[in-house]
């Protein structure tokens, strides 16, 4: 029933962006067949494919090294590369351009220029690549060493084995983290509009913000949920073929493997990737504070809005906890077409630009629930249902770990419905209940267009202040 009522909601914004898109007529999807837009859906896959790429190749090695390896600091570097998901990415892009413009503070080092398409895709990577780095390292934690020492014993060396042994059981997590870096990034507005990028993102939101068209941004905001359903249609059939290579049963800790002579070259890559996602930001607000502090201008801490933030986003990230077990137990244990149905649909709202579904929650409360119109309630729904997927995704694991037969052991040994949740589910769900816990609070403190549009007068949150 839970199950049923979140795909009900899922539905409220594409039921809006079509009724939007139909009220405005032809005119509304005649605007899909211009050159102008064929132009747009091209940058957008281009984008697209640049932060799948790039966020692999960060991610992947990123979570392998902490895993698998001896690398020095390996606790350190996990959590540095994960860091880069409480920065927002329209942040990240200020800082890029504060420090790699013509009158940047390093503008003077001959850098090539920020803006454009590569300073869209690099900003974007390093902003979803701890995405990738999730997934994978939690693949990499579930994978029994005896599946790659068996490779290794018919004679292939390292390389081979893990190419024909471990890397197609990872893929289904690296395309997760994958799919959604691509979805973020697909739907994101600041990052691109800032380094001057166009995309569908930033089509949608001028057609609202500065046309008041909202058919037309109704009917380019269907196009862009077309490409992003297309893509998860991709990722689920690369998911159940490599499933047929996963490995079932226990799995024992793998000794680390030596890096040897590749230790410098493994901290130096993990050195750039933080000194790109974390320290650039953190000097440019420095230089930035610096200069503001010799102006004599004064240093205003909110905290108002740094309550309201944590409130806010861990409202949503509890909300989508409780919301994602049953989810993820229709979606792993009752596959069908009800339960492929609900996943789309989770990442189709994911994929949505942020003003869409804003509106849509504007529309919804207005014509079914009036009393809800403009309240922390409403608010806290709409950042929990765009970052549904994430908790769900987070859970996908552990409750494939939660057999039938386990449960039933368990009952038959006289345990009650509770105790079986106590000593059994509950112990197997933490590890994912948390992860996903975390990334929707992430997500939701840092969650700009819902909480502009959405928020209820004298509301503002430590997003809303650094946008202003």
């Amino acid at each position: 029933g839970v199950a049923v009522l979140v795909a009900a909601l899922a539905l409220v914004p594409l039921i809006y962006l079509l009724l939007r898109a139909l009220d405005g007529g032809t005119g509304a999807f005649d605007a899909l067949l211009r050159p102008r837009t064929l132009e747009l859906v091209f940058s957008t896959i281009m984008l697209g494919n640049a932060v799948i790429v790039g966020s692999i190749a960060m991610g992947v090695p990123l979570a392998w090294l902490t895993v698998r390896t001896d690398l020095p600091g390996r606790r350190a570097w996990s959590v540095l590369a994960i860091a880069p998901l409480a920065v927002p990415s329209y942040l990240l892009a200020f800082a890029f351009v504060g420090a790699f413009a013509p009158r940047g503070w390093l503008g003077g080092l001959g850098v090539p220029s920020i803006y454009g398409y590569w300073g869209a895709a690099l900003v974007l990577s390093l902003a979803t690549m701890p995405y990738v780095v999730i997934a994978t390292r939690a693949a990499l934690a579930r994978l029994d060493p005896a599946t790659e020492e068996a490779a290794r014993s018919l004679g292939r060396g390292p390389w081979a084995a893990a190419r024909t042994a471990v890397l197609p059981v990872l893929i289904p997590a690296i395309g997760a983290g994958a799919l959604l870096a691509c979805l973020y990034a697909i739907s994101d507005f600041g990052a691109v509009s800032i380094l001057r990028y166009d995309t569908l993102a930033t089509a949608i939101y001028s057609q609202y913000r500065f046309s008041f068209d909202r058919s037309s941004a109704a009917a380019l905001a269907l196009l862009l949920l077309f490409l992003a359903l297309l893509l998860v249609w991709a990722e689920g059939r690369i998911r159940r073929r490599a499933a047929l290579n996963t490995p079932h049963g226990r799995r024992r800790v793998p000794a680390p493997v030596a890096l040897g002579r590749w230790r410098i070259p493994a901290l130096l890559f993990c050195s750039a990737v933080a000194l790109l996602a974390l320290g650039i930001p953190v000097a440019t607000i420095t230089v930035w504070l610096v200069d503001g502090l010799r102006a004599g201008l004064p240093i205003e801490v909110g905290l108002d809005a740094l309550r309201d933030s944590i409130l806010l986003a861990g409202s949503a990230a509890l909300v989508a906890a409780l919301l994602a077990l049953p989810l993820a137990r229709l979606i792993t244990h009752f596959p069908g077409r009800a339960s492929t149905l609900t996943d789309r649909l989770l990442y189709g709202v994911y994929a949505i630009p942020g003003i869409s579904l804003a509106l849509a929650i504007v529309f919804f409360t207005l014509n079914a629930v009036p009393v809800l119109y403009q309240t922390i309630f409403a608010l806290v729904l709409a950042i929990s249902l765009r970052y549904l997927v994430q908790s769900v995704g987070a859970l996908r694991g552990p409750m494939l770990q939660v057999s039938p037969r386990t449960v039933e052991a368990a009952r038959s040994l006289g345990e009650g419905t509770f105790g079986v949740i106590r000593t059994i589910t509950l112990p197997l769900l933490r590890p994912g209940i948390v992860a996903g816990f975390m990334l929707v609070l992430l997500s939701g403190l840092k969650e700009l267009p819902l909480t502009l549009l959405l928020a209820p007068p004298g509301t503002s949150t430590l997003a809303t202040e650094l946008w202003d």
